[in-house]
């Protein structure tokens, strides 16, 4: 008896160059839409003025050499708020510009882009030619895009919000990812009870409001944060990912390799993560992408009732919050407005590029 008569033949593999085929041509489908690139490109640069908002305008230095030592961060880049302890037990009380100077005469210091506080006003005399924030001030030459009801600077408030707008949308949908592909994967696999079961516990969550679930834990917990925000987000944004990765699964589940791959005793657990999975995942991208447009717009309607980001930390929806009762305030509503908008639908031009690139209709009319 021959060799391969005795031995069993190994399942088919998922083809890793069918994979990659995948997402080259779904790539230059998407390249091909030039709204689209622009919208991603949009969609980066806010994530690197998210990332850099501490160097773009802040009043904290940067990098600081102050009495023979280096700081770099000088203060958090996360919570501005807080200083380094050697400025808080030198008694600096916010006022670098005068104080590095007064108590080290050798030190050094680079400074952000703006010179602008997003937590508070700026004091009189506290930068060196530079008057004192007007409350309610319209755009000029030190704030150009004006101030709100407390003196602070409109455009530092932006910038730092957009941390919390990203945040806000990239959090709440990555739980809603790892709740929606968990349940959708294995109730599309195994099926019977199971699927059942989770596909009733999506249409419960699906009937559940998110903002009216986000106040009524606002009225229940003493200090809510914006991560209470998000985890109520993620925890109800996720039954369109379920339904479209169970089926997903429940197509891919019939084909012949993972037929193979289940008559060979490969566990349940390998088919799926392995064989199933990862051909399963590019429906779920455009859910996602549209899930953090609504996560920004969501976050900002609830900071402008009142009921975002706690105070003082900076938020789109709080400005527009800044400008109820006058609206002659016109710079307090139309910046941030306009951020909030564009960046909306910035999200929304990527998800349906990708729904276009991804959508298979389309791949075989050549389009």
């Amino acid at each position: 008896m021959s060799t391969s008569a005795t031995t069993p033949a190994l399942p088919p593999q998922p083809t890793r160059t069918a994979s990659a085929g995948f997402w080259s041509e779904t790539w230059r489908r998407y390249l091909r839409r030039r709204e689209a690139v622009a919208a991603l490109g949009f969609v980066m640069a806010l994530a690197i003025v998210a990332v850099f908002s501490p160097c773009i305008v802040g009043t904290k230095p940067i990098v600081c050499h102050y009495k023979g030592h280096y700081y770099f961060p000088a203060t958090s880049y996360f919570y501005d708020r807080w200083e380094n302890p050697i400025f808080q037990k030198d008694g600096f009380r916010q006022r670098y510009p005068e104080s590095l100077p007064k108590k080290d005469p050798q030190s050094w210091a680079i400074w952000p882009l703006n010179f602008n506080d997003p937590y508070r006003r700026i004091r009189a005399n506290e930068w060196t030619d530079r008057a004192e924030n007007t409350v309610k001030s319209p755009p000029t030459k030190l704030n150009f895009l004006g101030t709100d009801g407390k003196g602070v600077d409109v455009f530092a408030k932006l910038v730092h919000g957009t941390r919390i707008a990203l945040l806000v949308g990239f959090v709440s949908m990555g739980i809603a990812s790892a709740i929606g592909i968990l349940i959708g994967a294995i109730g599309g696999y195994f099926g019977g009870r199971i699927d059942i079961v989770f596909s009733r516990l999506t249409e419960v969550v699906m009937c559940i409001p998110t903002l009216v679930l986000v106040l009524a834990l606002y009225a229940l917990i003493r200090k809510p944060t914006i991560w209470h925000t998000m985890a109520i987000i993620g925890a109800t944004s996720w039954t369109s990912i379920a339904r479209l990765m169970r089926a997903e699964f429940l197509k891919i589940k019939q084909t012949d390799y993972v037929a193979a791959a289940r008559v060979s005793g490969i566990s349940p657990l390998k088919i799926i993560s392995r064989y199933i999975l990862p051909n399963a995942l590019a429906p779920v991208l455009v859910p996602i992408t549209f899930g953090i447009a609504s996560a920004i717009l969501l976050e900002s309607s609830l900071s402008f009732l009142g009921f975002g980001a706690p105070p003082p930390n900076p938020s789109w929806g709080s400005v527009i919050n800044s400008a109820q009762g006058n609206h002659q305030l016109w710079w307090l509503i139309v910046f941030p407005g306009f951020a909030v908008f564009i960046t909306v639908l910035s999200y929304n031009v990527i998800g349906e590029a990708l729904q276009e690139a991804t959508d298979p209709r389309l791949r075989e009319g050549g389009r």
